[in-house]
């Protein structure tokens, strides 16, 4: 068997590999020589990625023939919004990049976001490669083409869907992770189970311990499934018109926490969709969708993990649930005015449900304010 698992989404014109495995970060420059059209590439990260990755790329690229440029940012979600993208893509045009060129985004989520959505407007649109650094985006927000920024109003209201040329998901860099992010990008692998795949939630049941622990073919595992999983909603549903709003289970809740708390270190995205998906799943035990043992089996989990699964984890905030509902209002799948659930039927059963009672949501949150 490879050392590498790829997996193709599929789009057309537009369709890219995923490879997943270990020391694919010492690789880069092999598997992007063929894509950069015209050097230097411009790798952008973070101050925190730097440190540990930057060298690791930037001399792989060289071994390649690729000479690169580097930017390096302040870490965290606080610099995703309106500035620090200007300050982004101001120290991009100073480099003076052709619509040949390409960008490398290394790094989180948030690095992630902020390099694609760059791409996708610089120039009318030029070339990025992903080089997630997280469990998280791994897993997630390094595939699809999501990107943007964040605004007061809400979670990434600006932005585009903007296709990376590669993914490299090199899984050993995930051994540098704190433990907090590492658990933060795992809510994202139980997602995957959660919504549509009822068997790899109960691998994960078995497993989860090990992918958290460090178990190198356990998290490879972990990453190819989810990237697989993913793959194939957007290959299906690439802007999001219907079946990929699945992947936002956990998210409308979750994103308003975020909201709420300012985006800030109190609580991670991870750890807002761990709270949101216990909220997903309360609610549809509450209008009688679910079955109440298969909530609190995803509960029970995500406990056991060491993810957060109620408000209580969040210490020092009061929340009111109607100020929250108002939040969700901001969701980009409102339609109509009215707000989209991702809700369950069981483990591994999500659906989108656009006639939810905001009544009953008011309630159910209420009742988690409370506990």
């Amino acid at each position: 068997m490879s050392d590498i698992d790829t997996i193709r989404v599929a789009l057309d014109a537009r369709s890219y590999d995923i490879c997943v495995g270990a020391g694919l970060l010492a690789a880069a420059g092999t598997r992007m020589r063929d894509l950069v059209r015209r050097p230097p590439a411009i790798v952008v990260t973070d101050r925190t990625v730097a440190a540990l990755h930057l060298e690791t790329v930037t001399r792989s690229l060289a071994d390649s023939g690729i000479d690169a440029e580097t930017i390096v940012l302040e870490p965290g979600e606080a610099g995703k919004d309106f500035a620090g993208f200007e300050k982004l893509t101001s120290a991009i045009l100073d480099l003076r990049p052709e619509r040949g060129s390409t960008l490398v985004a290394l790094g989180g989520g948030v690095i992630g976001d902020m390099v694609g959505f760059a791409a996708a407007v610089i120039l009318r649109g030029i070339d990025f490669v992903q080089i997630p650094t997280t469990l998280l985006a791994q897993v997630d927000s390094s595939v699809g083409g999501k990107t943007g920024i964040n605004t007061r109003h809400g979670k990434n209201l600006i932005g585009a869907f903007y296709q990376p040329r590669l993914v490299l998901a090199d899984t050993s860099v995930l051994d540098t992770l704190p433990r907090r992010e590492l658990l933060a990008g795992y809510a994202e692998v139980v997602k995957y189970g959660l919504l549509g795949n009822a068997g790899f939630f109960a691998w994960l049941e078995r497993n989860g311990a090990a992918v958290v622990a460090g178990g190198a073919a356990e998290r490879r595992r972990a990453v190819t499934a989810s990237c697989r999983a993913k793959a194939a909603i957007v290959a299906e549903d690439e802007c999001e018109a219907d079946r990929r709003a699945l992947l936002n289970l956990g998210h409308t809740f979750g994103h308003a926490l975020e909201v709420e708390t300012g985006f800030g270190p109190e609580l991670l995205h991870g750890e807002a969709v761990a709270i949101g998906m216990v909220m997903a799943f309360d609610l549809s035990v509450r209008l009688g969708l679910c079955p109440a043992a298969d909530a609190a089996r995803a509960r029970r989990h995500l406990a056991a993990i060491g993810l957060p699964t109620g408000l209580d984890a969040i210490s020092g905030r009061r929340f009111d649930a109607a100020a929250l509902i108002d939040h969700m209002r901001q969701d980009k799948k409102v339609r109509g005015g009215r707000i989209a659930f991702v809700l369950v039927r069981g483990i591994g059963e999500a659906f989108i449900a656009h006639e939810v009672d905001l009544a009953e949501v008011e309630a159910m949150l209420a009742q988690a304010i409370a506990a």
